[in-house]
């Protein structure tokens, strides 16, 4: 097997110094006199070659090595197309790719029964010049630390641990969830239930705020409109009965995985009840294959492009603003409609 070219050999090819080499390939000629065409060719001379630099050597000698870490809380990398993660994870590839950066995917497990919030496996991911994080959830401690000791990072979703002062770039769920609300009261809607995730994610709280504040902002009571349901909860026999006493819409919360607005879409479907004839029924979020459902689009893959644009902004000391919230475009859909 040949061995990898070294900036020796580049140096011979170019007929220069081996320090001119370093200097070239490291971009730190500033300060000494080097003629463009004596660059140029180092460069041909590395092409030539195949060189390809050492890592890191590169980040002990510049603090940079090009290299964002992308750090998934989920179990596997989703490959499929219409996964929640999957437009994500194609708008950080792309950013990156526009930015002149790589990306290293931390798989968070440091052996078989490691846990992807470990603290280990999260530290690890200092080997990069910095880090995209995404997840439901926050790890508190690891994520502190790596804060502490000022690494760059950035969430992709909107987070208030730590004292807010977690990096992210989120959604506005709150005043998209307020929208397709105010759409229901519009078209005469009085009695309307919100079907939401029996956990306290902050998307699906922030979800929550936005539909209390339009109700409220209506003047009507709101003890009774927020249900905290599983899918296995939510059937023909529980829209009926909700039909009976009177209710007009329905309000589905849509997390990662989807299983609450398919729920309530067959539920739906099996009590006969037609949509929106029968009962209006909203998603916040886009269920997957149905673009006929009411409601509002995430703008997931914007997300990453952003969450990526964020995150070099802190390694190259060019940030604006730490934290960002994206809006959603509404989705008018097909399936509510007047009382």
């Amino acid at each position: 097997m040949a061995r990898a070219p070294r900036q020796a050999d580049i140096a011979a090819v170019a007929g220069v110094s081996q320090t001119t080499v370093s200097l070239v390939l490291s971009g730190n000629t500033e300060g000494t006199r080097l003629s463009e065409p004596t660059r140029q060719r180092v460069l041909a001379a590395a092409e030539q070659l195949g060189y390809v630099p050492d890592p890191v050597a590169t980040r002990l000698a510049s603090a940079r090595n090009h290299l964002l870490g992308v750090y998934t809380f989920a179990s596997a990398f989703p490959i499929e197309l219409d996964d929640f993660y999957y437009p994500i994870l194609a708008g950080i590839e792309a950013e990156a790719t526009a930015l002149g950066q790589d990306l290293v995917l931390f798989t968070g497990t440091g052996g078989l029964d490691a846990r992807t919030d470990a603290k280990t496996a999260i530290r690890r991911t200092r080997v990069a010049d910095g880090c995209v994080f995404f997840g439901r959830h926050v790890p508190e401690e690891p994520i502190d630390w790596l804060l502490h000791g000022d690494f760059p990072l950035v969430y992709v979703g909107r987070r208030d641990e730590l004292g807010g002062r977690i990096p992210f770039v989120g959604v506005d769920y709150v005043a998209a969830s307020a929208a397709v609300v105010e759409r229901l009261l519009e078209l005469g809607h009085r009695e309307i239930r919100y079907l939401r995730s029996v956990e306290d994610a902050l998307s699906s709280t922030d979800r929550e705020k936005g539909v209390l504040a339009a109700i409220r902002r209506a003047r009507l009571p709101v003890r009774r409109v927020v249900v905290r349901a599983q899918s296995a909860d939510v059937d023909a026999a529980l829209l009926t009965k909700w039909r009976d006493e009177g209710v007009t819409a329905v309000v589905v919360e849509e997390t990662d995985l989807g299983v609450l607005s398919r729920a309530a879409l067959a539920a739906a479907e099996e009590a006969g009840l037609r949509l929106p004839e029968d009962l209006s029924l909203a998603v916040l979020g886009q269920p997957k294959g149905r673009p006929d459902v009411s409601g509002f689009e995430v703008p997931r893959r914007e997300l990453g492009r952003r969450a990526v644009r964020l995150l070099v902004d802190q390694i190259t000391g060019a940030r604006r603003t730490d934290q960002q919230l994206l809006d959603c475009p509404q989705v008018p859909g097909a399936t509510i409609g007047a009382v």
